[in-house]
């Protein structure tokens, strides 16, 4: 059974042909199954109770069909608008073209607050024909209702949190208090500070996130939100995705509008990887983003070189080993690359490409030789990994 809705998605619909209730309620399941993964397939929050029954009401004109759809909603503002903009894609009922067009989401809550509100006006005229009450005390009552949160203090370290920190199933990680603050101003009230650029991450915020199902990193938008995140994985945070204020605008300034286009867009921590490893060139954000993405042994963003040089010695079983710079220093056959690196003076070499395994006597050698990188067509049986050096496989670089 579903709990008391907090929204209601109101949509528009116009098919161009005669359909049924049911059938555009089966256009609906059927052309959104699947596009945003088991997280929000309709069917599966409908059963879960976090979406109500959907309500079609039709109208028939002549040969075509118009009406309205209703979704009640208890999911979080962010989810609801995603699923809205998703039965929007719905384009056809039956074998006729259809439009679905989203003409409001009504706040549910903020109805009944007004309710309240329009109560207590009834109740203040009612209550001065029978006495002269104190108003102003009583206006008091009223606007404590309508006042936003204040933060409270959680954990051990005090930080500044929003009051549903701990019940909500999603958390948003901020910088500082001003930050929850701002939140709270629009509605947000699962938001927690990590008290600002620190090199060690408050131990309250990362239990928290391991206990959530979902974890925004909500970040501002200019090199100081850079240093946060990676500052938030160095100290291995669990983080799902990432939101950033504007370029050059901090969390604690934007509105409630910039607040939620932000969140809208938060981006997978895993995408956010994959699209630096494919950068060639990239502005100075992109190269702090692969520094710390980097140290925390999640990727590093290799440039095309190397991708052809692997690509060049795919079936040659020979090696190539670069410096620094990337530039080759020299070329031998695969047999002899173990010999040839305990000749080596340490730190001369940087990365090798070969076409061959990469075995644990090869690892072991090139730690000795202080080598980073080490890239080969597939992995043998690795005892131990050392972390001072990057493996790749040839699939890593596609």
């Amino acid at each position: 059974m579903m709990e008391v809705a907090k929204y209601l998605v109101k949509a528009k619909v116009h098919v161009d042909g005669i359909v049924e209730k049911p059938d555009v309620i089966g256009a609906i399941f059927g052309q959104t199954e699947g596009l945003f993964g088991g997280q929000l397939d309709l069917r599966e929050l409908q059963e879960s109770g976090r979406i109500g029954r959907i309500q079609v009401n039709l109208r028939t004109h002549g040969n075509t069909c118009s009406g309205e759809i209703i979704i009640p909603s208890n999911l979080d503002r962010v989810e609801t608008a995603l699923v809205a903009a998703l039965i929007e894609s719905v384009d056809k009922v039956g074998p006729y073209n259809a439009k679905v067009e989203v003409s409001e989401i009504v706040d549910l809550r903020l109805e009944k607050i007004r309710k309240i509100v329009d109560r207590a006006k009834e109740i203040l005229l009612n209550w001065s024909k029978e006495e002269v009450p104190d108003v102003r005390e009583l206006l008091i009552e009223v606007e404590t209702v309508l006042r936003k949160p204040e933060p409270i203090k959680y954990g051990s370290e005090g930080l500044a949190a929003g009051p549903d920190i701990e019940k909500a199933s999603e958390l948003i990680i901020v910088e500082g208090r001003a930050d929850v603050i701002n939140l709270l101003r629009y509605g947000y009230t699962n938001a927690v500070e990590i008290g600002g650029a620190r090199a060690e991450i408050p131990k309250s915020v990362k239990d928290l996130a391991e206990r959530k199902e979902k974890v925004i990193a909500f970040l501002d938008g200019d090199r100081a939100g850079d240093m946060i995140l990676k500052e938030l994985l160095k100290n291995n945070v669990k983080i799902d995705y990432i939101a950033r204020a504007p370029p050059g605008r901090e969390v604690e300034e934007l509105s409630g509008k910039e607040i939620n286009e932000a969140l809208s867009k938060a981006t997978s921590l895993e995408k956010v990887v994959k699209e630096q490893r494919k950068q060639v060139q990239v502005v100075e954000r992109a190269k702090a983003l692969e520094e710390l993405i980097e140290e925390s042994r999640e990727v590093l963003a290799m440039p095309i070189s190397i991708i052809e040089t692997a690509k060049s010695l795919n079936g040659t079983l020979e090696a190539v080993l670069l410096d620094a710079q990337w530039n080759h220093v020299e070329k031998l056959p695969v047999r002899d690359l173990v010999t040839k690196l305990q000749e080596l003076n340490e730190g001369s070499i940087n990365a090798i490409v070969f076409d061959g395994i990469i075995t644990q006597r090869l690892l072991d050698v090139a730690l000795e030789k202080n080598i980073k990188i080490i890239v080969g067509v597939k992995l043998g049986n690795i005892v131990n990994k050392p972390r001072e050096i990057t493996i790749l496989t040839y699939s890593d670089l596609h």
